[in-house]
């Protein structure tokens, strides 16, 4: 009896203090959700989603929420500072330039313009977010000529390959050589100047960004065991690039097209500030700029409205695709 207790005791548990262990279990997350938690740690993302969500709303009621339009003109305010109700009692946005009320000495007591106005006397908060609609229009619609061209011509150039392949990028490089000026230029003779015009040169040039992104990671993918089962139980072709290679990329494909919308942004307003974008007197950011500019040295408050817009509508986009970058593939946040 001895000798079994000795033996007993020599297997006696460390640390054992009596308590009865329970094993824990724990919650399986979806990709999705465990995508969207990681999305919500990154604190400039956020803000930049937020921002998004602000400028886009505004961008719609905008427009509406007085009663001036972005081509009405009063001539006798032309060149008024900004000046808003409520803040004026903090000496903020008063209306006051060069130590003179232009409202009080001009009459206009119960006349207010958050942004000021023109040279025109057009209201400039109104055409800021009228110009802001359509940059965002343009931005959107670059977005689908990346997933509905770029990403389609990149699956099968990258998928079948070989000859295929090559002249599929032969093509995409002689276009791609044509300077996006030089096509809007030679559309305007063709087309109205205006978003028509801007949005054909993205449909000639402007997806091939994202082909390349799409064939680099097909190529990546095709030769993984997953789509040699596909191939083997007799799946056609369209069916393993839609089916099996799409859903596998399709994070990729979703941060570069919030990438493309940045760009898409600076293009319009870029082709506007030149004279190829809208057609005055409707309004874009950038001819916003460009009207501005004239008047820089006078009336600074004329550019400084777009330049703002378009400032924070770029770093907030740049700041969600990144963001996004991060969620999709977290190894990228470590290289």
């Amino acid at each position: 009896m001895e000798e079994n207790k000795k033996i007993n005791d020599d297997f006696t548990l460390a640390y054992d203090k009596g308590q009865h262990l329970i094993d824990r279990n724990y919650i399986s997350s979806s990709y999705g959700r465990d995508v969207f938690n990681s999305f919500m740690k990154n604190k400039g993302a956020v803000i930049g989603g937020i921002v998004i969500i602000l400028i886009t709303i505004m961008a719609i009621i905008g427009p509406h929420l007085n009663e001036h339009t972005y081509k009405s003109i009063i001539i006798e305010h032309a060149s008024l500072v900004p000046r808003i109700p409520f803040l004026e009692n903090f000496k903020i946005f008063d209306g006051v330039y060069k130590g003179v009320n232009q409202y009080i000495s001009k009459g206009f007591d119960d006349v207010y313009y958050w942004f000021g106005s023109d040279t025109q006397g057009r209201d400039i908060f109104t055409r800021v977010w009228e110009g802001t609609r359509i940059s965002l229009i343009i931005a959107f619609t670059a977005v689908a000529i990346d997933i509905f061209i770029g990403m389609v011509y990149g699956l099968i150039s990258g998928y079948f390959g070989g000859k295929v392949d090559i002249v599929m990028q032969r093509i995409a490089e002689i276009l791609n050589g044509i300077p996006t000026l030089v096509i809007v230029t030679l559309l305007g003779l063709i087309l109205p100047s205006g978003i028509s015009s801007i949005i054909f040169a993205l449909m000639i040039t402007g997806w091939i960004g994202m082909s390349r992104i799409a064939r680099a990671q097909v190529l990546k993918i095709k030769e993984s065991e997953f789509i040699l089962a596909s191939k083997t139980l007799g799946a056609k072709n369209m069916a393993i690039i839609f089916k099996d290679i799409l859903p596998n990329i399709f994070g990729q494909i979703i941060i570069m097209s919030m990438f493309s919308i940045p760009n898409a942004i600076f293009t319009e307003a870029f082709l506007s500030f030149v004279g190829l974008g809208v057609p005055a007197p409707m309004a874009s950011l950038g001819s916003l700029i460009s009207e501005g500019y004239k008047s820089l040295t006078i009336y600074p408050h004329i550019l400084f409205s777009g330049v703002i817009v378009l400032a924070l509508l770029m770093l907030s986009f740049n700041l969600f695709a990144d963001g996004l970058r991060d969620a999709f593939d977290p190894k990228m946040k470590q290289m």
